[in-house]
């Protein structure tokens, strides 16, 4: 177990500290309050120090926005490579993120935030944490991305291709973008689904909040298989299947990949961009060399009945920022013994394609996201 130390007047104390980034522990730590200024806690914050806070909570949000706002002075170097341009872009947000990170907050044995005006945040704490172990000290940043998780996964988030809404956990990715759920919604299923639906199965590989699974299953399917390997997914999945009334369609497998046995469809919307992630909820974008993508593919023709298809949902940012060709992808469907059937193209319609200030912007308005039907070529 991790432990930070600071000393409050002539006082020592410590704590439990966690970082679901895995940032490292703060080393240095002096106490900050409503009398702390923003330039000072900056300055502090670059070279290395964590500030402990101990004033009042919307005060603390404040000083977390002047930092912020001091991070932005610095305009971002001009690059001309799509490549450079998303490397640059990364390295600016991970120095955000450990700038920004080190304003701390204390939470006690139960997780009450012991601040003037801060909210209740121990159902939140329990929901991303688990149970309480003792007094823990957390970023403020993640602190407030833990408390607007919880109102996601309270209030939900509107899926028109079900009708309803689907409540995502905290670190799952949620199905805020639209456009690879209605592809899902929409495509022809294989013959063989289409004659029998009866007795067809799907696999949704990477189900995340189960939100694909559930449309197989809307769709007739019979039986839909949903596996994930992040252990946050597969709780967030279920809670999800049964909100819907669906767990007599629809089983909940894993931490893994593939489940056992043969499938007619096997649906997959791996991380679309080969870059490491930096928190739990990145790893729905970014997979160090599309590990998943290359897994999906591989396992894909031992795992298909025959007649069967693999839907590949994937976006082509990762060849407009020029880190996959599209003749690498070829490849590896080729390389997998696979044929492509078909191709089903959406244009985004999230706002961050139509942002110009978005240092991705050229690259975000040419995207396209796409759905493989995949067959065996053997």
């Amino acid at each position: 177990m991790s432990t930070i130390h600071w000393t409050e007047g002539h006082t020592h104390r410590s704590a439990r500290w966690h970082s679901e980034n895995a940032a490292p522990l703060p080393q240095r730590i002096v106490v900050a309050d409503d009398r702390t200024k923003a330039k000072d806690a900056y300055r502090q914050a670059c070279e290395g120090t964590a500030l402990l806070w101990q004033g009042d909570f919307h005060n603390a949000r404040r000083l977390l926005r002047a930092m912020s706002r001091r991070i932005d002075r610095k305009p971002p170097r001009s690059t001309t490579s799509p490549s450079d341009a998303f490397h640059l872009h990364r390295r600016n947000s991970s120095h955000r993120a450990r700038v920004l990170g080190k304003l701390l907050v204390l939470l006690d044995g139960d997780y009450t935030l012991a601040l003037r005006r801060a909210p209740d945040v121990r159902q939140a704490c329990r929901e991303a944490y688990g149970p309480a172990k003792g007094p823990m000290a957390v970023s403020l940043r993640e602190l407030l991305g833990v408390i607007g998780a919880h109102q996601w996964r309270v209030k939900g988030v509107e899926v028109p291709a079900l009708g309803t809404r689907v409540h995502p956990h905290y670190g799952v990715f949620a199905p805020t973008r639209g456009e690879y759920v209605d592809l899902v919604a929409h495509a022809p299923l294989p013959p063989a689904t289409r004659r029998s639906p009866a007795t067809s199965t799907a696999f949704d590989l990477g189900t995340g909040t189960g939100v694909l699974a559930a449309v197989l299953a809307r769709r007739g399917i019979n039986r839909v298989v949903a596996t994930d390997i992040s252990p946050r997914a597969l709780p967030c999945a279920r809670d999800n299947v049964r909100r819907l009334a669906l767990t007599d369609r629809i089983e909940v497998s894993g931490p893994g990949l593939f489940p056992e046995g043969r499938a007619d469809l096997i649906v997959c919307n791996p991380p679309w961009l080969p870059a490491r992630p930096t928190s739990p909820i990145e790893q729905g974008v970014y997979d160090p060399d599309s590990t998943m993508l290359h897994s999906f593919l591989a396992g894909l023709p031992a795992h298909l009945r025959p007649g069967g298809e693999g839907w590949l949902i994937l976006s082509d940012l990762a060849e407009h920022l020029g880190l996959r060709t599209r003749q690498q992808l070829l490849d590896t469907f080729q390389a997998a013994r696979l044929r492509v059937a078909d191709k089903i193209d959406v244009k985004p319609r999230h706002p961050r394609s139509k942002d110009v200030t978005d240092p991705l912007h050229t690259a975000r308005s040419a995207e396209t996201t796409s759905l493989w039907r995949l067959i065996t070529t053997a």
